[in-house]
């Protein structure tokens, strides 16, 4: 099996070869290649997945797909560079007390919820400049602090809003020689650092997805970003505190270490396609990798933190915390 054709950890798999499909057989989970000669290309134990990301020409038989919805197994539906077009989630049983609890919400326990998560975003903005070398960034800590200190959610957006301005103004100090970064600009992205964040950003918004679903969260429900059709709130919010520490340092990272260059960018600023396999596959590293959790001491990887921000939240939503403990790291 090439590693860029399905990458696996204990969870998720990323299926990025055109002209594949994925099947079961026996119990198993079986990546095909149907149009080519080279048959099986990876094979995975059923209870093990709980998400399929596919991209492009990939398809799924239907055996499969009852399989997948017997099991629990999300599957994540991209455009073959990156562009996310949907999701087949199982019928699964929902503990009704969370849900209630979940739309039963009131506005003060939504901001203080909601004003934890940007506050946490905050610091991890802080502190990834920090370890890139970057200092004199008081202005982001007072910001930080008035994030704890708002009375509305439209004065939150407001500390949130001119942090960002405040953070991205310096993130091209994090760059290596060769890069560099003006504004955050989107829909589309207007340079190949954007088109990084925004393709990241995308990653990391379907992993918090996947976790909200595992604990019983609707995703489509938030406590700081509008309610909008279509639009999965609940995961956008808690995905803020993710933005700097994980997704812009893994940008970081690629540019930096000359994993991805600029010849890799077709002319509209997408990864070509065999840079993107290297990002898929550089990003489920990324997520597999550990660290000392700056709260419970042990070893977790970034993946499993994502998923312990979602039981958390959760609790807090039920009532089982006093309060939501965004994930911070000071250093």
């Amino acid at each position: 099996m090439k590693a860029t054709e399905g990458m696996f950890d204990e969870s998720v798999v990323y299926v990025t070869k055109q002209g594949t499909q994925v099947r079961t057989d026996g119990g198993r989970i079986v990546v095909w290649d149907v149009d080519g000669d080279e048959g099986e290309l990876a094979t995975f134990p059923t209870e093990k997945l709980d998400t399929i990301n596919v991209f492009g020409g990939v398809n799924f038989s239907t055996p499969f797909v009852a399989e997948a919805n017997e099991h629990g197994i999300i599957l994540n539906y991209f455009t073959q560079n990156g562009k996310y077009r949907g999701s087949f989630v199982p019928e699964k049983n929902t503990i009704a007390e969370v849900r209630r609890a979940q739309y039963a919400l009131d506005d003060t326990i939504e901001l203080d919820i909601a004003a934890s998560m940007i506050a946490g975003k905050i610091r991890n903005a802080r502190t990834l400049l920090s370890r890139k070398g970057v200092y004199g960034t008081d202005v982001l800590k007072d910001l930080g602090v008035r994030a704890t200190n708002v009375e509305t959610k439209d004065d939150l957006r407001g500390v949130e809003g001119e942090a960002g301005e405040r953070y991205f103004s310096r993130l091209d100090e994090t760059l290596t020689d060769g890069w560099t970064f003006e504004k955050r600009t989107k829909r589309p992205p207007e340079d190949h650092i954007n088109s990084l964040l925004s393709l990241t950003y995308v990653f990391m918004k379907n992993e918090v997805m996947s976790a909200l679903r595992q604990y019983n969260l609707d995703p489509f429900l938030g406590v700081l970003h509008a309610d909008r059709h279509g639009r999965p709130s609940l995961a956008l919010d808690l995905q803020e505190e993710f933005r700097p520490i994980f997704c812009d340092a893994f940008v970081t990272r690629l540019v930096n270490r000359g994993v991805i260059t600029h010849d890799q960018f077709t002319q509209d600023n997408h990864l070509a396609d065999d840079a993107f396999k290297i990002y898929c596959s550089k990003f489920d590293e990324f997520m597999q990798e550990e660290f000392t959790h700056p709260y419970f001491e042990y070893t977790v990887s970034r993946r499993k933190a994502v998923r312990q921000q979602a039981i958390l939240l959760r609790k807090a939503i039920t009532g089982e915390l006093d309060e939501y403990h965004a994930l911070t790291f000071s250093k």
